[in-house]
């Protein structure tokens, strides 16, 4: 018991916790008693509000403990997205080759908590935040790490689009790069804090010289990096997360994303902070049988520059309107609007 619960004060922890276990119950076999404990947040997120906590059932006096992930909708987000795509995509993926989180339940009626919400079981004793995987005992394993994560974004694209159902809008192999630019170009123009001439000038370059179409219309992840997938202390990739910008497209999207220097780490040449740019390709060609066009993975990743720097001025207007007070947003800001413009430039550099 929390020292405010005991002083008669309840915490927000608290009656999430009370709310929680009324709603556990309601989905759940009848049980002796069932209580909700060890509830935190977990920050972090960018487009939902995060919470562990331990459910605990009696039954005939045998006590079970099912760890869980709360994850529900917040006020304002880095990025606007359907809770049932990533469901979907959890879904799609279960008893597959692409490990992922098994999903509980779905709820949609803001009633139950405040605000829509999934739960899901929680992967235990891993890490995720990429600054921690640099780390002892996770660094001595990076080779392993990054032929796990880019031979699983290669299953990911081989992946039979039917999947996921209904879930994601289809789209033309000719047509995929237009409507990704267009979607980022919107969210930039309307949510910039500032003037953004860089990533003008980058959306002008990339409107000029489309990329070729789509090899094949796979399953896109859309924000597989380091920092979303859980490692074990071995270096055993136990779960890919955060699918809630998933959609169908162009496979290459997902690659450049992971490739984008934003999410070195190192501070070095170490893609994702794991291995050489070259190595994390061969290693996603081979899982996915795929060919890499160089010009039109340059295409993509210069794009996922303008789509990084959509979402870090998307943080930095959440927080200056006070739509969303989390410190989260605004440390995203200010960490990563700068270092995506140098990388923007320095990518434009080498465009011909």
């Amino acid at each position: 018991m929390s020292d405010a619960t005991s002083q008669g004060r309840t915490t927000p922890a608290d009656a999430l916790a009370s709310a929680l276990c009324a709603y556990c119950r309601t989905q759940r076999p009848p049980a002796d008693s069932t209580r909700v404990t060890d509830i935190e947040r977990i920050f972090g997120g960018a487009s939902r509000e995060t919470w562990r906590f331990t459910l605990v059932e009696t039954r005939t006096g045998v006590e079970q403990r099912h760890p869980l992930i709360l994850r529900r909708d917040p006020g304002a987000s880095l990025i606007e997205t359907e809770r049932r795509i990533e469901v979907a995509a959890y879904r799609a993926f279960a008893d597959s080759e692409v490990p992922v989180p098994r999903i509980w339940w779905l709820e949609e009626d803001s009633a139950v908590l405040g605000r829509p919400f999934f739960i899901m079981e929680a992967i235990t004793g891993c890490e995720a935040a990429g600054p921690a995987l640099m780390q002892t005992p996770y660094a001595q394993h990076h080779e392993r790490i990054a032929a796990q994560k880019w031979h699983l974004l290669g299953r990911i694209a081989t992946a039979d689009p039917a999947r996921v159902g209904d879930a994601c809008e289809s789209v033309a192999a000719d047509r995929c790069w237009r409507r990704e630019l267009d979607h980022w170009s919107e969210c930039l123009n309307s949510e910039a804090v500032e003037p953004q001439p860089i990533a003008q000038a980058a959306i002008r370059w990339l409107r000029a010289n489309p990329p070729p179409p789509a090899q094949r219309i796979s399953i896109v992840h859309g924000d597989y990096r380091t920092g979303n997938f859980l490692v074990s202390p071995q270096g055993e990739i136990r779960a890919v997360l955060d699918w809630e910008m998933m959609h169908l497209g162009d496979p290459l999207e997902d690659l450049a994303w992971g490739l984008n220097r934003v999410w070195a780490f190192q501070n070095d040449e170490r893609v994702g902070g794991l291995v050489s740019r070259q190595r994390a390709i061969e290693h996603w060609s081979l899982s996915s049988g795929l060919s890499v066009d160089p010009a039109a993975l340059s295409w993509w990743e210069l794009f996922s520059s303008v789509k990084g720097q959509a979402i870090w001025q998307g943080a930095a207007h959440a927080f200056e309107s006070g739509a969303n007070r989390d410190l989260m947003l605004a440390f995203a800001a200010s960490i990563m609007i700068n270092a995506q413009d140098r990388v923007m430039l320095d990518q434009m550099g080498h465009m011909r």
